[in-house]
């Protein structure tokens, strides 16, 4: 199991590569989270939900009322067109920040 510590500044970029495969809601996009590190990171529901707040907040994504289901209104999320810039910069980010940290974590301990 990953440490929520080490993900922490991920969570938004997991959240809207998500989206930007399409609209999707809380419960899917956890589960999709889930099955797609095969368990070993679970992103809490207060955490998601602080994501979607802090990326609709920055214009990142918008919401709307989905299908009625157990008597709740699901609301689904989707991306925008400054999300897609925005997650554009963090997948470039990445790229860099898997290199510095290869060079000290990287490679075999002695």
């Amino acid at each position: 199991m990953i440490s929520s510590d080490v993900i922490r500044g991920y969570n938004d970029s997991f959240l809207l590569s998500l989206l930007n495969e399409g609209d999707s809601y809380g419960y899917a996009l956890s589960k999709d989270i889930k099955e797609r590190t095969n368990g070993q990171y679970l992103i809490k529901e207060t955490t998601m939900y602080s994501a979607f707040t802090r990326l609709k907040k920055n214009g990142y994504i918008d919401s709307y009322p989905g299908n009625v289901t157990q008597g709740k209104k699901r609301t689904y999320y989707r991306i925008t067109p400054e999300g897609k810039r925005y997650l554009k910069e963090k997948q470039e980010e990445w790229l860099v920040t898997k290199q510095v940290v290869d060079q000290f974590v990287g490679g075999e301990i002695k």
